[in-house]
Parts: C-alpha cells; sequence; structure tokens
C-alpha cells in the first residue's frame, strides 16, 4: 500500500489497482466506485495519471478500480470473453466495499466495447417498467442499475463503437477500400478474436456480429438497456493522427461521415486541446439517413446506439509533437510521454456527475 501526494493505492489479490484518498475523514465519506478500463495489450498502469487525478480533485466522492482481469494478451479473447472478465472483477470489488452506492465507468480503445458488454450483464431491472429511451421520461425508480448500484457516468475514450470495418474508419489503411477488404479477412492473424469483433466478421453460432447485437438488449444481456441507466454517456474522440490502433473519428464518436463538424483551435486556457463539444438527444430509430460513405451495418450500429444521448467531446492534437500517439496522449498513458493530454482529463473530471438521487 502506497500513500502518495494525498492518494493512496493498493494492489489487490487478482493484481488490479484501488486508489482512494489518503485523508481518512475524505475517504470516509467516498462512495462512488470508478472503473477504468484499458485498452488492447494494455495494463492497470494505462490509467494510473487518470486515476490519481481523480481521487487527489474528488477525495471525498470517489473511488477508483484500475482493471486488471484483461491485461496483456488476453485483450485478444474477445470483446465477449474480456467483458465476463471485467463482470467478475467488478461484483468483486462491489463485494469488498459495502460502502459504495454508485458506479461509473471510463474505458479506452476497445476498453470500452468491453465495458459495454459488461454493464449488459451487470444491469439489474428497474422497480417498474420503462418504454421510454428519452432522459426526461426517467425518475428514480425506473432507472435500472448496474450491479445495484446507481449508474451516473459511461465514458468512452477513443473507443471504436462502430468497429473497425466502414471506408476510412482505420486510419492506417489510409481509406483505400481494397486494403480495408483484405485486412478484414486477416485482422484476426494480429488482433485474435478481437479483431473479429473489430472487424464485425464473427458469426457465432449464426448470430449476428457481437457489435450489431450490442446494439439492443439481447437474451440475458441487457446491452442498450444497461447504457440507458446512466446519467451520463460520453464519447471522447481524436479528430485525427489516431494512427497507433484502429480507431477513427467517426466511430469513437458514434456519427456518421456528415455529421462529423467542422472544427478549428481551440481558444481555451485549460482545455487547449478540446476543440469541440455537443450534447446530442436521444433518435427515433426511424430517422436515419444512409451516409455515402456508410454501409449498411454501420448504419444499424449508429441507428442504434444513438436512441440514447450522448456527450460529445472532440480532441486534436494536431500541434504537439507527439500528435501521431493521439491514441495514448488523449488518456494520458505516461505521465510523461503524453503529459500533453492532461486537459482531456481534467475536463473528464470538471464534468464529472458525482452527486446522484440520495
Amino acid at each position: 500500500m502506497g500513500d502518495l501526494g494525498g492518494v493512496r493505492t493498493e494492489e489487490t489479490v487478482n493484481g488490479g489497482t484501488d486508489v482512494w484518498s489518503a485523508s481518512d475523514a475524505a475517504a470516509s465519506t467516498a462512495d462512488h466506485l470508478v472503473v477504468m478500463v484499458h485498452g488492447i495489450l494494455g495494463s492497470t498502469a494505462d490509467w494510473k495519471f487518470a486515476a490519481d487525478q481523480f481521487v487527489r480533485m474528488l477525495p471525498d466522492k470517489v473511488i477508483v478500480h484500475c482493471s486488471e482481469r484483461n491485461m496483456h494478451k488476453l485483450t485478444l479473447d474477445g470483446v465477449d470473453i474480456m467483458g465476463e472478465r471485467l463482470v467478475a472483477e467488478v461484483l468483486e470489488v462491489i463485494d469488498r466495499r459495502p460502502e459504495i452506492r454508485k458506479i461509473s465507468f471510463i474505458a479506452h480503445s476497445v476498453g470500452g466495447l468491453v465495458a459495454r458488454y459488461a454493464i449488459g450483464r451487470l444491469y439489474r431491472p428497474p422497480r417498474k417498467p420503462q418504454e421510454d429511451l428519452s432522459d426526461d421520461a426517467f425518475d428514480d425508480n425506473s432507472r435500472g442499475t448496474i450491479g445495484g448500484l446507481e449508474a451516473m457516468n459511461f465514458i468512452t475514450v477513443a473507443t471504436p463503437h462502430l468497429g473497425s470495418r466502414g471506408h476510412k474508419q482505420v486510419p492506417f489503411l489510409f481509406g483505400v477500400i481494397a486494403i480495408e477488404k483484405v485486412a478484414s479477412r486477416v485482422i484476426h492473424w494480429i488482433f485474435g478474436r478481437t479483431g473479429r469483433h473489430l472487424f464485425l466478421t464473427d458469426h457465432d453460432d449464426g448470430k449476428p456480429p457481437l457489435l450489431q447485437r450490442m446494439v439492443d438488449d439481447w437474451g440475458d444481456l441487457y446491452f442498450m438497456s444497461a447504457l440507458q441507466a446512466f446519467k451520463r454517456r460520453v464519447a471522447y474522440s481524436n479528430v485525427g493522427y489516431d494512427l497507433k490502433d484502429i480507431v477513427g473519428w467517426r466511430t469513437s464518436s458514434i456519427r456518421r461521415n456528415s455529421e462529423l463538424p467542422k472544427w478549428e483551435d481551440s481558444l481555451s486556457q485549460k482545455y487547449p486541446h478540446i476543440v469541440y463539444e455537443e450534447q446530442s438527444k436521444g433518435e427515433c430509430a426511424n430517422v436515419s439517413p444512409i451516409d455515402v460513405d456508410c454501409d449498411m451495418l454501420e448504419e444499424k450500429l449508429v441507428t442504434g446506439l444513438t436512441r440514447l444521448s450522448w456527450e460529445r467531446v472532440d480532441v486534436s492534437f494536431h500541434s504537439i509533437r507527439q500528435r501521431f500517439a493521439a491514441h495514448s496522449v488523449i488518456q494520458v498513458k505516461d505521465s510523461f510521454v503524453h503529459s500533453e493530454g492532461a486537459d482531456v482529463i481534467q475536463h473528464m473530471i470538471d464534468h464529472f456527475l458525482t452527486r446522484g438521487s440520495i
């Protein structure tokens, strides 16, 4: 156990990391679990900077858990298998911390898909049925819970919500359709079963691709009901230079190509790399124009996810030396090398919803 600058850290039995305030007075009132989920080939260390910052700035409110159950090569096993592991991990954290009342997720890259899968399993129905998908229709009795906890913030950072199959979705393939088609056939050689999920080439037992199933409730997995339970859903996206991984602007911001906004350099001293923000309302499922750069399967994903409201935060590191590492900078994966992304973490904290219904 360590105590560094007001932050106490402890490695759990299975290798995860819990972070909370070193002040006993502050820690005694913290009842909000923040689960941070890393991306492909990642580890608990990827969220160390953000976890420390959250606890330093919200010492009496949050306890952060950096997930460990899917580290390194285990991230190649598939979104569903990783999701099931994350479910078990979260339930263990909840069990050992009975003071927890609220829960939020912050997930990077593929970790955002894993978290979306996991909440579908962790979801518990509301005390009374809810038909309307609009946030205004909710009251305290009609929201479901996540693992019995009040669902607060669901935040993804450079997550490929629409997969990596669509035209120009994968930055390093340069939008060349022929190369994209070849990549979709061989991606599993590099990223294993997870690659099949990302390119939507999985058809287990004749079922639709997993990402398509995840835009609805499917059997005993309440994917959309779980997302709906959160008071906020937020997508942070790189507008460019996300070349390390397979996450383009469109897929991470859950937009059609024609919906991508025009952006200008930020004038904010506090958030110099936040270049565009918008709050979208949930859309009716039958008002979805087909985009010339959007295939039918991708359209189903966009339509399904945008039935719910999303806060979109677009980020640009085009002017920094580490811009080609934008996929890691947006997360501050390394506090020294990727320090330019600190304003994005600050933005998350400043807009983080901590007060629930109690």
